[in-house]
């Protein structure tokens, strides 16, 4: 009978090698066993040919998702949908008349039912404060609306178009970068007898769109060379349909993020030019009207400046930091 050989072979040779420990087993089959098993794992793991992919997502709808998980744009979102709330219904958490005043509690404290006190004709300060947000959220807002839309409409067609209108729309936005806003100011409203917002509103706009214009022609510029651009115009598409469909979408991301923060700066700027005297008017309640009327009493009352000039930082605040968390989270660069 032949004697049964052993692993090696014949003669002691191993073929193979030298073999590990862990890939004998009472089985005989050892490591490919497990080296088999760990492949099914993760076959079953892997998703199936019919199985849902996780859809990518756009640049707004991840723009979105970070906003939502940022605390600096919940709380500044819900401090600016106060405010529009009080602005249009006042009412609701005032029901004094800002008109309303008694010359016998000019410039007294806190009392009862007017937790601001009196300002120096005797008028509440509480129900001033409140009402003003109306005319500076409808000053900043309208403003803010018209400059984006007409910066962005010039803006776009001349870094769209280029040529002599690009180079034109550069040099009236110069000269309006040239004027200064608060002598600008000065002058213009100076003329105007109106006491209603729109000529406030008409100068921001006035001095307003060429920032937004200029912000619009870069990004129209940047966006127009990229390749779905060119892929667009090879397969024959039309200016319009280029512009409106793959420019403009992409294009405004940055335009967004500026007047979002200029809308801060064109409250403040309302402010400004009402405390100088040309920008809002009695019988307009507005908190630059209150801040100049209280200059002078700052020593002798103090509260009949605090709460407006509070109300107005706030406000403020709130839209550059707005302003600051849409920018984060459209610029993929800050993440």
């Amino acid at each position: 009978m032949p004697e049964p050989q052993s692993p090696e072979g014949p003669g002691g040779y191993d073929p193979v090698g030298p073999r590990p420990k862990e890939a004998i087993s009472p089985t005989g089959q050892g490591g490919v066993m497990d080296l088999a098993l760990q492949e099914a794992e993760s076959l079953e793991k892997a998703p199936g040919p019919g199985a849902p992919r996780e859809k990518a997502r756009s640049l707004w709808s991840d723009a979105w998702h970070q906003l939502r998980r940022n605390p600096v744009f919940i709380v500044s979102s819900l401090l600016i949908l106060f405010l529009i709330v009080i602005s249009i219904w006042p009412q609701l958490i005032a029901s004094g008349d800002p008109l309303q005043c008694d010359l016998s509690k000019s410039q007294q404290g806190a009392a009862p039912g007017h937790p601001f006190g009196y300002d120096t004709q005797g008028c509440d300060v509480y129900t001033r404060t409140v009402y003003g947000a109306r005319a500076s959220i409808t000053v900043g807002i309208c403003a803010t609306l018209g400059a984006a839309l007409l910066g962005s409409a010039l803006g776009g067609l001349a870094g769209f178009f280029g040529g002599w209108g690009d180079s034109l729309l550069s040099r009236v936005a110069d000269i309006f970068f040239g004027i200064p806003v608060v002598l600008g100011g000065l002058v213009f409203l100076s003329v105007v007898t109106s006491t209603t917002v729109w000529p406030v509103v008409g100068f921001i706009i006035l001095l307003g769109w060429p920032q937004i214009a200029r912000i619009a022609r870069g990004s129209v510029i940047t966006a127009k060379q990229n390749d779905y651009v060119q892929a667009a115009r090879a397969l024959g598409a039309g200016n319009s349909r280029m512009l409106l469909r793959h420019v403009a979408p992409n294009a405004v991301a940055p335009v967004i993020v500026v007047a979002t923060i200029a809308l801060g700066t064109y409250i403040a700027l309302e402010a400004t030019l009402s405390f100088l005297g040309v920008g809002l008017r009695p019988p307009t309640v507005s908190w630059g009207i209150d801040i100049s009327n209280a200059a002078s009493q700052i020593r002798n009352a103090p509260h009949m400046l605090l709460y407006p000039a509070g109300a107005l930082s706030l406000t403020v605040l709130a839209f550059i930091m707005l302003g600051d968390a849409v920018r984060d989270a459209l610029d993929p660069k800050l993440r």
